[in-house]
């Protein structure tokens, strides 16, 4: 008989998370809503008690979940091979777009060009910003990947908040968080309410041991970890997103991916349905669906990938036939950097190449003169210019990610 083994403990399923009755400070809240509203929120809530997981085996799952799993692992580390050999710098490129699919997931939509602008320091919409905020965190992520720990943790949520919410950044959260419902002044609608605050710590410590776990199978761990992330949910804002740089941590850290950041949120976000069904289902007790949302979005995120580096070989071929730039000019050398930076101006270029300014714009007016750049406005000074081709291959990336869901 197939057992699931807890250690020093008897076979069972994996815990469903309980609950315990909360008493609701009404004064933090009620100022400003109507007496009706302000009666809704009155009395005890329910918040969750997640169980704790450090010690814990990963239950047995269908044998077509088990195999999906597998699969995909194989499949992450033969593309982080396969793209890792590749000169051009596709890791850059990768990371921007598991960060733009990771935050579209939260609702958070930009063009590749209002990405690309925000990055260069440029006028850019809020949700730009908050990319540019995520990427930080996704680099963050993978540098403490082998250190990960709750300080690691706290770190990728700061980046992710550090221009837009900063007050909410620099540890754990310290009030009641709750998650949907029609009503937003209190938890008493809300369709899941996670832990008391003071929980927090040692749960994410718990976690963090879990995490850093080798026994286990590599994708059930990561999605398990995920899903009880989401469940803790330990910030006042961005847990969505820090729970994501999580599963790039801990396939860096397994030693799944060495070489680029994978975008497995492209894969979730073409079924956010379905992803936020398996959150829900592991909270009561059934982790299946979490690893197969997982082992799927992985899948689908290398199909996605591939072409995304195809088509921006494809790109780098045309340019590399068109451009009239010498062999070691400065115009020729930023052909490299125009693929992991498609928007760019003078200051940015001369520091990339480590040229004078004067030398850059001399290589930026080469390549608009050979049709691989070209001036974004009119302005004379403070000068930005756009490779239009790799713009459009990020959101083509981006559009086949929204596309229907995989089921």
């Amino acid at each position: 008989m197939t057992t699931d083994r807890t250690r020093g403990g008897p076979a069972r399923p994996w815990p469903p998370i309980t609950y315990e009755r909360v008493e609701w400070d009404r004064s933090e809240t009620t100022a400003g809503i109507s007496r009706r509203a302000a009666l809704r929120a009155r009395g005890r809530y329910d918040a969750a008690v997640p169980p704790t997981i450090a010690a814990l085996r990963v239950p047995p799952i269908a044998a077509d979940v088990a195999t999906a799993a597998e699969d995909a692992i194989i499949e992450l580390g033969r593309f982080d091979g396969e793209v890792g050999a590749v000169t051009a710098p596709f890791s850059a490129i990768l990371l921007r777009s598991e960060s733009a699919a990771s935050s579209e997931i939260e609702q958070l939509t930009a063009s590749a060009k209002s990405i690309a602008l925000a990055e260069l320091g440029r006028k850019a919409g809020q949700n730009s910003r908050a990319i540019v905020g995520n990427v930080r965190a996704m680099e963050a992520a993978i540098d403490m990947a082998e250190d990960l720990d709750a300080s690691s943790i706290i770190r990728m949520q700061a980046e992710i908040l550090r221009d837009d919410r900063p007050e909410h950044t620099g540890g754990w959260r310290e009030q009641p968080v709750w998650i949907g419902g029609g009503y937003t002044n209190s938890p008493h609608s809300a369709s899941f309410v996670p832990p008391r605050h003071d929980r927090v710590p040692a749960l994410m410590d718990d976690l963090v041991a879990f995490a850093r776990r080798t026994d286990l199978p590599a994708l059930p761990q990561v999605a398990i970890a995920h899903a009880q992330f989401e469940t803790i949910h330990p910030f006042p804002d961005g847990n969505g997103r820090t729970g994501r740089a999580l599963i790039q941590a801990m396939l860096h850290r397994l030693g799944v991916t060495r070489n680029v950041t994978v975008p497995v949120s492209a894969g979730l976000l073409r079924d956010t349905r379905g992803y936020f069904d398996a959150l829900t289902a592991y909270r009561d007790g059934d982790v299946e669906p979490i690893v197969r949302e997982l082992a799927e979005a992985s899948s689908e995120a290398i199909r996605n990938g591939r072409r995304l580096v195809a088509d921006l070989t494809d790109v780098r071929s045309r340019w590399e036939s068109a451009t009239t730039a010498r062999a070691g000019s400065a115009g020729r050398r930023l052909l490299d950097v125009l693929q992991r930076q498609p928007v760019i101006d003078a200051r940015l270029a001369g520091e990339e190449l480590h040229v004078s300014a004067r030398n850059a714009q001399n290589g930026i007016d080469r390549l608009v003169d050979d049709g691989i750049l070209h001036q974004i406005g009119n302005a004379e000074r403070g000068r930005a210019y756009e490779a239009r081709e790799v713009l459009v291959a990020l959101d083509a990336f981006a559009a086949r990610a929204k596309r229907t869901p995989r089921r």
